[in-house]
């Protein structure tokens, strides 16, 4: 085991993960206590390889959120600060508002219900009839929409980039952590794959796809298991049949949004995700498998339980992921104009999903504390639009957690 000499560190603050919430925590903290030594472990060769560059690109409104939960809070928030962060680095954006479509009557009381939520959430939100969704969005059909202005697009990855040269941080790239020793009255001592050491006073633990696995080499049971979904994309061959983002209403029993359409600041209109089990944690494939890992998501209790609970959902999104036919047929429903040659295969994402034993599907962000280290157990979306008000909140723990421990 790797031990840790007293006085001995290479930093004071050591984050596990390069994607956008380890990156933004490492700049809240050198913005808010400067001086301050932070070290990033990514073990990819660059950053935001994962959740933070295999998204849609959407900077979230923060309408779907129950209000006063942190998702809707930092969302909230968030938006308007990802906007101005973007404005003032150079990183390509816009805001394009979105329309959130009803196709069917029974959607209709939960568009309702949207429309309540994000005034208590502090959304601008317009209510349009049948006739008025083709002042938006010509080629799309539904019974009743809603217009949110607030929602918008960026480059995620350039944004993650950006944090890093800017929180003066050393990023280490490549560095796959394999062991934790954490010593409560020390600090923290970090072995990488390659074989070296790193000793830190707090431990940070941003990993996405992996925090449930570096909480457990830490010594903290974080209580969930990681388990991942696999969102699959099309792109739009003629992306002129959409002029913004348009969604669906989404079904409040499930964290995922139904498969919408994004047209991203390249230009080109991305359609999906659906949401179906991954193999792996990094599964963006049916043909990618790591026996260990599925064998670890197998024996979860968790997963079982949201097997019996979802199954009826689960088909259909498995029916969408093997049959473009059916895919097709979803988007449609929103976009009635568009036919099998529109839609060519596009790169898949994972959403890190955290699930408890009872299969309960973790719906905030989580975040947990232990002796000399922070856990981010559930951050997926919308955890780029809210990464710089997270990282925030994680900064301000792992600086009390410091000055404590002087």
């Amino acid at each position: 085991m790797v031990q840790v000499p007293v006085g001995a560190y290479d930093c004071d603050v050591l984050v596990v993960g390069g994607g956008i919430v380890g990156l933004s925590t490492a700049y809240a903290i050198t913005r808010a206590a400067p001086g301050t030594a932070v070290t990033v472990l990514e073990k990819e060769p660059g950053p935001a390889r994962h959740q933070t560059g295999r998204n849609s690109g959407v900077i979230h409104s923060g309408i779907y959120y129950r209000p006063g939960s942190l998702k809707a809070r930092y969302a909230v928030r968030g938006a308007a600060e990802m906007v101005k962060f973007c404005a003032e680095y150079g990183i390509a954006h816009a805001v394009t508002g979105k329309l959130i479509v009803a196709t069917e009557r029974e959607e209709l009381p939960r568009l309702h219900a949207l429309v309540q939520r994000g005034r208590e959430n502090g959304i601008p939100v317009r209510e349009l009839g049948s006739a008025q969704i083709g002042e938006y969005e010509p080629e799309v059909r539904g019974l009743a929409a809603i217009h949110v202005g607030t929602t918008g697009v960026c480059d995620f990855v350039g944004v993650a980039r950006q944090l890093a040269r800017a929180s003066g941080a050393e990023i280490r790239y490549g560095a796959r952590v394999v062991r934790v020793d954490r010593r409560p009255e020390r600090g923290v001592a970090v072995l990488t794959a390659g074989g070296d050491v790193v000793r830190a006073r707090v431990l940070v633990n941003c990993a996405g796809l992996y925090c449930d696995e570096i909480a457990r080499l830490t010594g903290d049971e974080p209580e969930v298991r990681i388990v991942p979904f696999r969102g699959e994309y099309y792109e739009l061959a003629r992306p002129e049949l959409v002029r913004g983002l348009v969604y669906p209403v989404p079904d409040p029993a499930f964290p995922f949004l139904g498969v919408h359409l994004t047209r991203g600041i390249d230009g080109g209109v991305h359609i999906g995700p659906n949401a179906v089990p991954a193999l792996a944690r990094e599964g963006y494939g049916w043909g990618v498998v790591r026996p260990r890992e599925l064998a670890g998501t197998v024996a979860w209790p968790g997963s079982w339980a949201i097997a019996r609970q979802h199954w009826r959902y689960g088909a259909g999104e498995l029916h969408r992921s093997l049959s473009k036919g059916a895919f097709l047929e979803a988007v449609r429903r929103l976009l009635p104009g568009v036919d099998a040659d529109d839609l060519v295969r596009a790169p898949a994402g994972v959403r890190a999903q955290a699930v408890l034993r009872d299969g309960t599907l973790v719906d905030d962000f989580l975040i947990r504390e232990g002796s000399r280290a922070v856990h981010v157990l559930n951050a997926p979306s919308p955890a780029a639009t809210a990464s710089l008000p997270i990282g925030r909140e994680i900064g301000r723990r792992v600086l009390d957690m410091l000055e404590k421990a002087r």
